[in-house]
């Protein structure tokens, strides 16, 4: 433990030397993030003569923008990096290191955040609080326990993707059936469409799955949507569904681990 918080500055070090190293493919990460602004288009569009539910042309402004802004704070990439370099034998050099890979990957993941914020989010921080300002909760306990909202929407996206990523020890397709994880995000997270806009039925199963806990309920957390009561009972919720996915990453590595071989010279 002591020998991982020693490597732990280096590690944030590299990773952001590398983040801006690629501007590119940032920039290209940023466009692919651009979804909540074409869905508030449309559904600002469909609220333009009434509103949909409790949803006014406002209340979607202040939803999608917020949605931006926590989708842009929870990016994580390590489900590529992990198929990659256990399909090329790479893996190999990171086992060598006496430091979890898992641990390495997080570091690369969380240094590049700065960049990425110092780019993005004052653009979507300055929509949000012009436009749909008057949407955002000014309860002190909430905003104080958004921030905590953030970090484990993060930690089921890492972990997420290195349960994921870890079938690369097994299947020669792991990015198809992260993929198929995705859709399902779409769906379940309130990506495309508030979740309360659905049929009952697919609002209560999303209460059982961890998307909600990535995108929708930090947003609604954000813009009011929920009572102190509720969003406390959610928040213990979201960091169960954190220590599920930390064991089953954990399980998923180790497992894999004794399949994994890599030759060269």
């Amino acid at each position: 433990m002591l020998r991982t918080a020693r490597a732990l500055p280096t590690l944030l070090r590299v990773g952001l030397a590398e983040a801006v190293a690629y501007r590119a493919e940032f920039v290209v990460w940023l466009l692919s993030t651009n979804m909540p602004l074409v869905m508030l288009a449309l559904w600002t569009a469909v609220a333009r003569d009434a509103p949909v539910g409790r949803f006014g042309q406002k209340d979607f402004v202040a939803y999608f923008l917020a949605a931006l802004v926590v989708r842009l704070m929870t990016g994580a990439w390590v489900i590529w990096e992990l198929n990659f370099e256990i399909r090329q034998g790479t893996l190999a050099f990171r086992l060598l290191r006496p430091l979890h890979p898992l641990v390495a990957y997080a570091c690369e993941n969380v240094a590049a955040m700065p960049l990425r914020l110092a780019l993005s989010l004052p653009i979507a921080l300055v929509l949000l609080f012009t436009v749909g300002g008057t949407r955002v909760t000014h309860d002190p306990l909430l905003l104080a326990i958004f921030p905590l909202t953030v970090v484990g929407a993060w930690l089921i996206t890492f972990l997420a993707m290195a349960v994921v990523g870890a079938l690369a020890f097994y299947v020669d397709s792991a990015g198809s059936v992260f993929e198929l994880w995705m859709g399902l995000f779409g769906v379940f997270s309130g990506y495309l469409v508030p979740l309360e806009l659905f049929p009952p039925w697919v609002t209560a199963l999303a209460r059982f799955l961890p998307f909600r806990y990535m995108l929708a309920f930090p947003v609604e957390l954000l813009i009011g949507m929920q009572g102190r009561a509720r969003a406390l009972g959610e928040l213990a919720v979201q960091w169960g569904f954190v220590g599920l996915l930390l064991l089953a990453a954990l399980g998923a590595w180790r497992l894999g681990l004794r399949r994994f071989a890599a030759f060269g010279g």
